[in-house]
Protein backbone atom coordinates (compact mmCIF):
# COMPACT_ATOMS: atom_id res chain seq x y z
CA UNK A 1 0.00 0.00 0.00
CA UNK A 2 1.04 3.86 -0.45
CA UNK A 3 2.73 5.56 2.06
CA UNK A 4 1.45 8.57 1.44
CA UNK A 5 -2.09 10.08 2.82
CA UNK A 6 -4.94 8.45 1.69
CA UNK A 7 -8.19 10.43 1.39
CA UNK A 8 -11.19 8.27 3.22
CA UNK A 9 -13.59 10.04 0.87
CA UNK A 10 -13.65 12.91 -1.14
CA UNK A 11 -14.59 15.32 0.97
CA UNK A 12 -13.85 13.57 4.82
CA UNK A 13 -10.68 15.32 5.79
CA UNK A 14 -9.49 13.11 8.47
CA UNK A 15 -6.11 11.05 6.96
CA UNK A 16 -5.11 7.66 7.20
CA UNK A 17 -1.06 7.13 7.06
CA UNK A 18 0.04 3.85 5.54
CA UNK A 19 3.13 2.95 6.52
CA UNK A 20 6.82 5.66 6.92
CA UNK A 21 8.59 5.56 3.10
CA UNK A 22 8.12 7.83 0.40
CA UNK A 23 8.58 8.65 -3.17
CA UNK A 24 12.18 9.16 -2.94
CA UNK A 25 12.89 5.73 -1.55
CA UNK A 26 10.42 3.73 -3.26
CA UNK A 27 9.07 2.18 -6.17
CA UNK A 28 12.54 1.79 -7.29
CA UNK A 29 11.37 -1.35 -9.43
CA UNK A 30 8.14 -2.33 -11.14
CA UNK A 31 7.48 -4.76 -8.21
CA UNK A 32 7.41 -2.24 -5.61
CA UNK A 33 5.20 0.01 -7.24
CA UNK A 34 3.14 -2.81 -8.47
CA UNK A 35 2.88 -3.32 -4.82
CA UNK A 36 0.93 -0.15 -4.39
CA UNK A 37 -1.44 -0.60 -7.31
CA UNK A 38 -2.75 -3.54 -6.30
CA UNK A 39 -4.04 -1.93 -3.38
CA UNK A 40 -6.02 -0.11 -5.93
CA UNK A 41 -7.42 -3.09 -7.49
CA UNK A 42 -8.49 -4.57 -4.24
CA UNK A 43 -10.60 -0.93 -3.40
CA UNK A 44 -12.13 -1.08 -6.99
CA UNK A 45 -12.89 -4.96 -6.27
CA UNK A 46 -15.45 -4.10 -3.55
CA UNK A 47 -17.51 -1.99 -5.94
CA UNK A 48 -17.78 -5.46 -7.84
CA UNK A 49 -18.30 -7.77 -4.32
CA UNK A 50 -21.70 -7.60 -2.43
CA UNK A 51 -20.57 -4.40 -0.83
CA UNK A 52 -23.05 -1.18 -0.89
CA UNK A 53 -21.60 0.38 -4.32
CA UNK A 54 -22.78 -2.92 -5.98
CA UNK A 55 -26.10 -2.92 -3.86
CA UNK A 56 -27.07 0.62 -4.79
CA UNK A 57 -26.24 -1.16 -8.70
CA UNK A 58 -28.72 -3.27 -8.40
CA UNK A 59 -31.50 -2.32 -5.49
CA UNK A 60 -34.34 -0.30 -7.39
CA UNK A 61 -34.35 -2.28 -9.94
CA UNK A 62 -36.92 -5.78 -11.17
CA UNK A 63 -33.88 -7.92 -9.97
CA UNK A 64 -32.73 -7.76 -6.37
CA UNK A 65 -34.59 -7.45 -3.15
CA UNK A 66 -33.63 -8.11 0.16
CA UNK A 67 -36.73 -8.17 2.89
CA UNK A 68 -36.85 -7.63 5.85
CA UNK A 69 -37.79 -10.99 7.72
CA UNK A 70 -40.42 -12.72 10.18
CA UNK A 71 -37.61 -14.02 12.20
CA UNK A 72 -36.33 -10.00 12.36
CA UNK A 73 -33.36 -10.29 10.11
CA UNK A 74 -32.21 -8.05 6.86
CA UNK A 75 -34.77 -5.34 8.02
CA UNK A 76 -32.94 -1.75 6.64
CA UNK A 77 -35.33 0.77 5.72
CA UNK A 78 -32.73 2.76 3.81
CA UNK A 79 -32.57 -0.53 1.46
CA UNK A 80 -36.63 -0.93 1.57
CA UNK A 81 -36.27 3.15 -0.06
CA UNK A 82 -33.64 2.00 -2.65
CA UNK A 83 -36.24 -0.80 -3.57
CA UNK A 84 -39.52 1.44 -3.90
CA UNK A 85 -37.16 4.61 -5.10
CA UNK A 86 -37.68 6.48 -2.49
CA UNK A 87 -33.85 7.42 -1.60
CA UNK A 88 -33.21 10.94 0.28
CA UNK A 89 -30.02 12.71 1.34
CA UNK A 90 -29.64 10.98 4.35
CA UNK A 91 -30.14 7.52 3.03
CA UNK A 92 -27.13 5.41 4.90
CA UNK A 93 -26.88 2.72 1.91
CA UNK A 94 -25.96 4.89 -0.63
CA UNK A 95 -23.81 7.22 1.68
CA UNK A 96 -21.51 4.01 2.70
CA UNK A 97 -21.12 3.28 -1.36
CA UNK A 98 -20.01 7.19 -1.70
CA UNK A 99 -17.35 6.66 0.41
CA UNK A 100 -16.65 3.17 -0.62
CA UNK A 101 -16.10 4.54 -4.24
CA UNK A 102 -14.40 8.11 -3.47
CA UNK A 103 -11.85 6.06 -1.25
CA UNK A 104 -10.87 4.14 -4.35
CA UNK A 105 -9.83 7.33 -6.28
CA UNK A 106 -8.27 8.88 -3.28
CA UNK A 107 -6.32 5.46 -3.06
CA UNK A 108 -5.46 5.85 -6.96
CA UNK A 109 -4.89 9.60 -6.55
CA UNK A 110 -2.19 8.73 -3.67
CA UNK A 111 -0.75 5.53 -5.39
CA UNK A 112 -0.37 8.13 -9.16
CA UNK A 113 1.40 10.43 -6.55
CA UNK A 114 4.07 8.91 -5.81
CA UNK A 115 4.07 7.04 -8.77
CA UNK A 116 4.94 10.27 -10.98
CA UNK A 117 7.18 11.69 -7.81
CA UNK A 118 9.32 8.61 -8.17
CA UNK A 119 12.77 8.63 -9.15
CA UNK A 120 12.48 5.80 -11.30
CA UNK A 121 9.09 7.46 -12.79
CA UNK A 122 10.07 7.34 -16.50
CA UNK A 123 10.30 3.13 -16.18
CA UNK A 124 7.03 3.05 -14.71
CA UNK A 125 4.65 4.48 -17.54
CA UNK A 126 2.68 1.18 -17.75
CA UNK A 127 1.44 0.97 -14.13
CA UNK A 128 1.05 5.00 -14.05
CA UNK A 129 -1.47 4.14 -16.89
CA UNK A 130 -2.85 1.51 -15.18
CA UNK A 131 -3.69 3.74 -11.89
CA UNK A 132 -4.86 5.89 -14.79
CA UNK A 133 -7.46 3.70 -15.58
CA UNK A 134 -8.48 2.46 -12.54
CA UNK A 135 -9.13 5.78 -10.83
CA UNK A 136 -11.34 6.62 -14.29
CA UNK A 137 -13.45 3.29 -13.37
CA UNK A 138 -13.94 4.82 -10.00
CA UNK A 139 -15.16 7.98 -11.51
CA UNK A 140 -17.52 5.96 -14.04
CA UNK A 141 -19.32 4.35 -11.09
CA UNK A 142 -19.24 7.73 -9.39
CA UNK A 143 -20.69 9.78 -12.57
CA UNK A 144 -23.32 6.95 -13.25
CA UNK A 145 -24.77 6.91 -9.31
CA UNK A 146 -24.42 10.28 -8.52
CA UNK A 147 -23.72 12.24 -12.00
CA UNK A 148 -22.11 15.60 -10.60
CA UNK A 149 -19.41 14.64 -8.67
CA UNK A 150 -16.05 16.48 -7.54
CA UNK A 151 -13.39 16.15 -9.60
CA UNK A 152 -10.31 15.49 -7.38
CA UNK A 153 -7.00 14.75 -8.86
CA UNK A 154 -4.86 15.01 -5.85
CA UNK A 155 -4.07 13.13 -2.80
CA UNK A 156 -4.53 15.79 -0.85
CA UNK A 157 -7.44 18.22 -0.34
CA UNK A 158 -6.72 21.57 0.86
CA UNK A 159 -9.49 22.34 3.39
CA UNK A 160 -9.26 25.87 2.41
CA UNK A 161 -10.54 25.13 -1.16
CA UNK A 162 -12.79 22.63 -0.47
CA UNK A 163 -14.07 20.91 -4.44
CA UNK A 164 -16.67 22.08 -6.24
CA UNK A 165 -19.64 19.71 -7.58
CA UNK A 166 -18.81 19.43 -11.47
CA UNK A 167 -21.74 18.74 -14.02
CA UNK A 168 -21.84 15.41 -15.38
CA UNK A 169 -20.77 15.62 -18.84
CA UNK A 170 -17.38 17.19 -17.60
CA UNK A 171 -16.80 14.27 -15.64
CA UNK A 172 -17.96 12.08 -18.48
CA UNK A 173 -15.25 13.94 -20.30
CA UNK A 174 -12.35 13.66 -18.28
CA UNK A 175 -13.03 9.80 -17.75
CA UNK A 176 -13.10 9.47 -21.65
CA UNK A 177 -9.66 11.69 -21.61
CA UNK A 178 -7.91 9.30 -18.84
CA UNK A 179 -9.20 6.11 -20.63
CA UNK A 180 -7.80 6.94 -24.41
CA UNK A 181 -4.62 8.60 -22.86
CA UNK A 182 -4.37 5.48 -20.72
CA UNK A 183 -4.51 3.08 -24.01
CA UNK A 184 -1.45 4.16 -25.15
CA UNK A 185 0.97 2.76 -22.35
CA UNK A 186 -1.26 0.21 -21.68
CA UNK A 187 -0.36 -3.24 -22.89
CA UNK A 188 -3.58 -5.53 -25.11
CA UNK A 189 -4.07 -8.85 -23.91
CA UNK A 190 -2.45 -10.57 -26.85
CA UNK A 191 1.12 -8.94 -25.48
CA UNK A 192 0.91 -10.92 -22.24
CA UNK A 193 0.95 -14.43 -20.77
CA UNK A 194 -2.78 -13.90 -20.64
CA UNK A 195 -2.62 -16.46 -17.24
CA UNK A 196 0.28 -15.28 -15.38
CA UNK A 197 -0.90 -11.26 -16.09
CA UNK A 198 -4.36 -11.94 -15.21
CA UNK A 199 -6.51 -10.20 -13.39
CA UNK A 200 -4.47 -6.57 -14.64
CA UNK A 201 -6.22 -4.34 -17.16
CA UNK A 202 -5.21 -4.57 -20.13
CA UNK A 203 -6.34 -2.11 -23.66
CA UNK A 204 -9.20 -4.46 -23.75
CA UNK A 205 -10.05 -3.80 -20.48
CA UNK A 206 -10.05 0.12 -21.48
CA UNK A 207 -11.74 -0.31 -24.69
CA UNK A 208 -14.89 -2.02 -22.73
CA UNK A 209 -15.32 0.63 -20.64
CA UNK A 210 -15.27 3.29 -23.55
CA UNK A 211 -18.27 1.15 -25.32
CA UNK A 212 -20.03 1.05 -21.73
CA UNK A 213 -19.66 4.57 -21.55
CA UNK A 214 -20.45 5.59 -24.92
CA UNK A 215 -23.24 3.18 -24.80
CA UNK A 216 -24.77 5.13 -22.34
CA UNK A 217 -23.50 8.47 -23.14
CA UNK A 218 -27.01 10.17 -24.06
CA UNK A 219 -27.91 9.58 -20.00
CA UNK A 220 -24.99 11.19 -19.17
CA UNK A 221 -24.32 14.01 -22.09
CA UNK A 222 -27.60 14.13 -23.45
CA UNK A 223 -25.66 13.31 -26.75
CA UNK A 224 -25.90 9.54 -27.99
CA UNK A 225 -22.68 7.75 -29.20
CA UNK A 226 -24.21 4.95 -30.39
CA UNK A 227 -21.30 4.26 -33.22
CA UNK A 228 -18.36 4.87 -30.71
CA UNK A 229 -19.92 2.19 -29.10
CA UNK A 230 -19.34 0.07 -31.82
CA UNK A 231 -16.27 0.89 -32.36
CA UNK A 232 -14.85 -0.04 -29.16
CA UNK A 233 -16.49 -3.45 -29.31
CA UNK A 234 -15.28 -3.75 -32.60
CA UNK A 235 -11.64 -3.72 -31.64
CA UNK A 236 -12.03 -6.00 -28.56
CA UNK A 237 -13.69 -8.15 -31.03
CA UNK A 238 -11.31 -7.81 -33.68
CA UNK A 239 -8.42 -8.72 -30.90
CA UNK A 240 -9.66 -12.44 -31.19
CA UNK A 241 -8.67 -12.91 -27.60
CA UNK A 242 -12.32 -13.66 -26.73
CA UNK A 243 -15.04 -16.10 -27.00
CA UNK A 244 -17.82 -16.90 -25.29
CA UNK A 245 -17.51 -20.08 -22.63
CA UNK A 246 -19.72 -22.72 -23.04
CA UNK A 247 -21.70 -21.72 -20.34
CA UNK A 248 -22.64 -18.81 -18.51
CA UNK A 249 -21.63 -20.30 -14.83
CA UNK A 250 -18.35 -21.18 -16.21
CA UNK A 251 -17.06 -17.55 -16.25
CA UNK A 252 -18.52 -17.90 -11.87
CA UNK A 253 -16.90 -20.85 -11.25
CA UNK A 254 -14.16 -21.24 -8.45
CA UNK A 255 -10.29 -21.28 -9.76
CA UNK A 256 -10.76 -20.14 -13.10
CA UNK A 257 -7.79 -17.77 -12.33
CA UNK A 258 -7.24 -16.35 -16.09
CA UNK A 259 -8.43 -19.93 -17.99
CA UNK A 260 -11.61 -18.21 -19.34
CA UNK A 261 -11.66 -16.78 -22.84
CA UNK A 262 -14.53 -14.61 -21.89
CA UNK A 263 -13.66 -13.06 -19.43
CA UNK A 264 -12.11 -9.67 -20.06
CA UNK A 265 -11.20 -7.89 -16.48
CA UNK A 266 -12.12 -9.60 -13.21
CA UNK A 267 -11.25 -9.46 -10.10
CA UNK A 268 -9.03 -12.45 -8.01
CA UNK A 269 -10.36 -13.86 -4.83
CA UNK A 270 -8.34 -15.79 -2.35
CA UNK A 271 -9.42 -16.30 0.86
CA UNK A 272 -7.20 -19.34 2.24
CA UNK A 273 -4.16 -16.86 1.68
CA UNK A 274 -6.02 -13.35 2.82
CA UNK A 275 -6.18 -12.59 -0.46
CA UNK A 276 -10.01 -11.67 -1.31
CA UNK A 277 -13.38 -13.41 -0.18
CA UNK A 278 -16.23 -14.12 -2.18
CA UNK A 279 -19.62 -14.15 0.22
CA UNK A 280 -22.65 -13.66 -2.48
CA UNK A 281 -22.90 -17.54 -1.26
CA UNK A 282 -23.05 -16.25 2.12
CA UNK A 283 -25.47 -13.60 1.69
CA UNK A 284 -27.88 -14.94 -0.74
CA UNK A 285 -28.62 -18.39 -0.55
CA UNK A 286 -31.45 -20.09 1.53
CA UNK A 287 -30.26 -21.43 5.18
CA UNK A 288 -31.06 -24.87 4.14
CA UNK A 289 -28.84 -24.64 1.37
CA UNK A 290 -25.88 -25.78 3.80
CA UNK A 291 -27.24 -29.13 2.87
CA UNK A 292 -27.58 -29.09 -0.42
CA UNK A 293 -23.99 -27.58 -1.01
CA UNK A 294 -22.55 -29.02 1.65
CA UNK A 295 -20.92 -25.85 3.03
CA UNK A 296 -18.87 -24.86 6.44
CA UNK A 297 -21.63 -22.70 7.05
CA UNK A 298 -25.52 -21.43 7.34
CA UNK A 299 -26.21 -18.82 4.80
CA UNK A 300 -27.87 -16.02 5.37
CA UNK A 301 -30.69 -15.87 3.48
CA UNK A 302 -31.15 -12.26 2.62
CA UNK A 303 -30.37 -11.57 -1.27
CA UNK A 304 -33.21 -12.53 -3.27
CA UNK A 305 -34.78 -12.21 -6.53
CA UNK A 306 -38.35 -11.09 -8.08
CA UNK A 307 -40.83 -13.00 -9.86
CA UNK A 308 -40.35 -10.70 -12.98
CA UNK A 309 -36.85 -11.32 -13.03
CA UNK A 310 -37.85 -15.52 -13.15
CA UNK A 311 -40.36 -15.15 -15.62
CA UNK A 312 -38.12 -13.37 -18.57
CA UNK A 313 -36.36 -16.90 -18.55
CA UNK A 314 -37.94 -19.56 -20.94
CA UNK A 315 -38.49 -22.73 -19.24
CA UNK A 316 -35.42 -24.35 -22.23
CA UNK A 317 -32.94 -21.71 -21.45
CA UNK A 318 -30.01 -23.02 -19.63
CA UNK A 319 -29.43 -19.41 -17.54
CA UNK A 320 -33.04 -20.05 -15.59
CA UNK A 321 -30.79 -23.04 -14.17
CA UNK A 322 -29.37 -20.32 -12.13
CA UNK A 323 -32.07 -19.45 -10.03
CA UNK A 324 -33.70 -21.45 -7.30
CA UNK A 325 -37.13 -21.49 -7.20
CA UNK A 326 -40.31 -23.66 -6.20
CA UNK A 327 -39.54 -27.26 -4.89
CA UNK A 328 -35.71 -27.57 -3.91
CA UNK A 329 -33.94 -30.71 -4.06
CA UNK A 330 -30.58 -32.34 -3.04
CA UNK A 331 -27.79 -32.32 -6.14
CA UNK A 332 -29.19 -35.83 -6.32
CA UNK A 333 -32.75 -35.09 -7.30
CA UNK A 334 -33.93 -35.89 -3.48
CA UNK A 335 -36.37 -33.55 -2.09
CA UNK A 336 -34.84 -30.75 0.26
CA UNK A 337 -36.60 -30.79 3.53
CA UNK A 338 -37.23 -28.70 6.24
CA UNK A 339 -37.14 -29.37 10.28
CA UNK A 340 -40.84 -30.06 9.71
CA UNK A 341 -40.04 -32.88 7.06
CA UNK A 342 -41.85 -30.75 4.62
CA UNK A 343 -40.00 -29.97 1.11
CA UNK A 344 -38.36 -26.85 1.12
CA UNK A 345 -40.33 -24.71 -1.82
CA UNK A 346 -39.21 -21.40 -2.60
CA UNK A 347 -41.90 -18.71 -3.70
CA UNK A 348 -41.54 -14.47 -4.93
CA UNK A 349 -41.45 -12.48 -1.84
CA UNK A 350 -44.86 -11.40 -0.44
CA UNK A 351 -43.94 -9.65 2.33
CA UNK A 352 -41.66 -6.51 2.00
CA UNK A 353 -40.32 -5.92 5.98
CA UNK A 354 -41.17 -9.63 7.32
CA UNK A 355 -40.76 -12.34 4.69
CA UNK A 356 -40.95 -15.63 5.49
CA UNK A 357 -38.05 -17.88 5.42
CA UNK A 358 -39.10 -19.32 2.24
CA UNK A 359 -39.55 -15.86 0.57
CA UNK A 360 -37.72 -15.21 -2.61
CA UNK A 361 -36.13 -16.78 -5.55
CA UNK A 362 -32.06 -17.26 -5.38
CA UNK A 363 -29.59 -15.94 -7.94
CA UNK A 364 -26.83 -18.71 -8.10
CA UNK A 365 -23.94 -16.60 -9.53
CA UNK A 366 -21.53 -17.77 -8.15
CA UNK A 367 -21.57 -21.14 -8.02
CA UNK A 368 -20.66 -23.52 -4.87
CA UNK A 369 -20.12 -26.30 -6.67
CA UNK A 370 -16.24 -26.96 -6.24
CA UNK A 371 -15.23 -23.70 -5.10
CA UNK A 372 -12.86 -23.66 -1.65
CA UNK A 373 -14.45 -22.13 1.30
CA UNK A 374 -12.18 -20.31 4.19
CA UNK A 375 -15.04 -20.06 7.10
CA UNK A 376 -17.93 -18.35 4.93
CA UNK A 377 -15.38 -16.83 2.60
CA UNK A 378 -15.57 -18.51 -1.42
CA UNK A 379 -12.79 -17.97 -3.47
CA UNK A 380 -14.31 -17.10 -7.06
CA UNK A 381 -13.08 -14.53 -8.51
CA UNK A 382 -15.50 -11.33 -8.81
CA UNK A 383 -16.43 -10.96 -12.94
CA UNK A 384 -16.21 -7.26 -13.87
CA UNK A 385 -16.52 -7.62 -17.78
CA UNK A 386 -17.47 -10.46 -20.14
CA UNK A 387 -17.26 -11.09 -24.32
CA UNK A 388 -20.88 -11.00 -23.84
CA UNK A 389 -21.37 -7.69 -22.62
CA UNK A 390 -19.43 -6.68 -25.69
CA UNK A 391 -21.51 -8.65 -28.19
CA UNK A 392 -24.98 -7.41 -26.52
CA UNK A 393 -23.69 -4.05 -26.27
CA UNK A 394 -22.75 -3.52 -30.20
CA UNK A 395 -25.91 -5.29 -30.90
CA UNK A 396 -27.68 -2.48 -28.77
CA UNK A 397 -25.31 0.29 -30.48
CA UNK A 398 -26.39 -1.21 -33.88
CA UNK A 399 -30.05 -1.15 -33.52
CA UNK A 400 -30.09 2.05 -32.29
CA UNK A 401 -28.52 3.02 -35.53
CA UNK A 402 -30.63 0.72 -38.00
CA UNK A 403 -33.10 -1.05 -36.64
CA UNK A 404 -33.20 -3.28 -39.39
CA UNK A 405 -29.24 -4.42 -38.65
CA UNK A 406 -28.91 -8.15 -39.35
CA UNK A 407 -25.50 -8.34 -37.37
CA UNK A 408 -27.12 -7.15 -34.51
CA UNK A 409 -29.42 -9.46 -34.51
CA UNK A 410 -26.89 -11.89 -35.31
CA UNK A 411 -24.77 -10.72 -31.99
CA UNK A 412 -28.00 -11.40 -30.02
CA UNK A 413 -28.57 -14.94 -31.22
CA UNK A 414 -25.08 -15.54 -30.69
CA UNK A 415 -25.48 -14.95 -26.94
CA UNK A 416 -29.06 -16.94 -27.07
CA UNK A 417 -27.01 -19.64 -28.95
CA UNK A 418 -24.91 -20.76 -26.26
CA UNK A 419 -27.85 -21.02 -23.56
CA UNK A 420 -30.14 -22.82 -25.77
CA UNK A 421 -32.68 -20.15 -25.23
CA UNK A 422 -33.72 -19.98 -28.90
CA UNK A 423 -33.68 -18.10 -31.94
CA UNK A 424 -35.13 -14.83 -32.39
CA UNK A 425 -36.12 -13.17 -35.71
CA UNK A 426 -37.06 -10.08 -35.03
CA UNK A 427 -35.32 -6.87 -32.76
CA UNK A 428 -36.71 -4.74 -30.84
CA UNK A 429 -36.12 -2.36 -27.60
CA UNK A 430 -37.46 -4.47 -25.51
CA UNK A 431 -36.03 -7.76 -27.02
CA UNK A 432 -32.73 -6.35 -26.38
CA UNK A 433 -33.45 -4.61 -22.85
CA UNK A 434 -34.57 -7.95 -21.81
CA UNK A 435 -31.88 -10.09 -23.18
CA UNK A 436 -29.44 -8.53 -21.04
CA UNK A 437 -31.57 -8.52 -18.48
CA UNK A 438 -31.15 -12.40 -18.83
CA UNK A 439 -27.59 -12.48 -19.51
CA UNK A 440 -25.80 -10.44 -17.03
CA UNK A 441 -28.82 -10.88 -13.88
CA UNK A 442 -27.06 -9.85 -10.90
CA UNK A 443 -23.79 -8.83 -12.52
CA UNK A 444 -24.34 -4.86 -11.43
CA UNK A 445 -25.75 -3.78 -15.05
CA UNK A 446 -29.39 -3.43 -14.83
CA UNK A 447 -30.06 -0.42 -12.87
CA UNK A 448 -27.86 1.45 -15.78
CA UNK A 449 -29.59 -0.61 -18.39
CA UNK A 450 -33.34 0.24 -16.75
CA UNK A 451 -32.02 4.07 -17.07
CA UNK A 452 -30.98 3.87 -20.44
CA UNK A 453 -34.09 1.73 -22.05
CA UNK A 454 -36.72 4.33 -19.51
CA UNK A 455 -38.10 0.64 -17.59
CA UNK A 456 -36.38 2.77 -14.27
CA UNK A 457 -39.23 5.49 -14.34
CA UNK A 458 -42.01 4.30 -16.51
CA UNK A 459 -42.48 0.44 -15.37
CA UNK A 460 -43.63 -0.72 -12.53
CA UNK A 461 -43.02 -4.23 -10.34
CA UNK A 462 -43.61 -5.94 -6.88
CA UNK A 463 -43.11 -3.20 -4.09
CA UNK A 464 -42.56 -0.49 -6.83
CA UNK A 465 -45.90 0.09 -7.61
CA UNK A 466 -45.67 4.03 -9.35
CA UNK A 467 -44.02 5.93 -11.80
CA UNK A 468 -40.27 6.89 -10.69
CA UNK A 469 -39.46 10.56 -11.61
CA UNK A 470 -36.70 11.22 -13.77
CA UNK A 471 -34.31 13.43 -11.72
CA UNK A 472 -33.99 10.01 -9.50
CA UNK A 473 -32.29 8.20 -12.49
CA UNK A 474 -28.99 10.12 -10.15
CA UNK A 475 -28.95 9.52 -6.32
CA UNK A 476 -29.05 12.17 -4.24
CA UNK A 477 -25.20 13.27 -3.22
CA UNK A 478 -25.31 11.85 1.05
CA UNK A 479 -26.01 14.61 2.89
CA UNK A 480 -22.99 13.83 5.33
CA UNK A 481 -21.06 14.85 2.48
CA UNK A 482 -22.99 18.06 2.08
CA UNK A 483 -22.34 19.11 5.91
CA UNK A 484 -18.56 18.39 5.41
CA UNK A 485 -18.36 20.50 2.18
CA UNK A 486 -21.12 23.40 1.62
CA UNK A 487 -19.21 23.61 -1.58
CA UNK A 488 -20.61 20.59 -3.12
CA UNK A 489 -24.27 20.95 -4.60
CA UNK A 490 -27.38 18.67 -3.91
CA UNK A 491 -28.44 17.14 -7.32
CA UNK A 492 -31.84 18.77 -8.74
CA UNK A 493 -35.31 16.98 -7.13
CA UNK A 494 -33.50 16.69 -3.92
Amino acid sequence: MSSVLLMLSCTDLEEETFGSLSPDNFYNTEEEALASVVGIYQQLSYVQSIGDPWRIAEFGTDEFIVPGRASGGWFDQNNIDIIKHQVEATNATTGRAWKNIFQEIGTSNAVLESLQESPNSENLSALIAEARALRAYGYFYAMDFWGNVPLVTVARIDPNELPKTTPRAEIFNFIESELLSALDDMPSVNEVNRSDYYPRFTKESIYSLLAMMYLNAEVYTGTPQWQKAVDMCEVVINSGAFNLSNQVVDNFASNIQGSSSELISAFTNDPNNNAGNNQFILYAQNALDQLKYNLPFVPANGYSTYQEALDRYADNDARKDLLEYGPQTYLNGDPLLKDNGEQLVLIAVQDLVSAEDNEGYKVLKYTPIGASFSGYDADNDYVLTRYADILLTKAEALYRIDNNSTIALDLVNEVRERSNAGEILDLSLDILEDERAREFIWEGHRRRDMIRFESYFNETWAFKTTQTEAYRGIYPIPQEQITANPSLTQNPGY
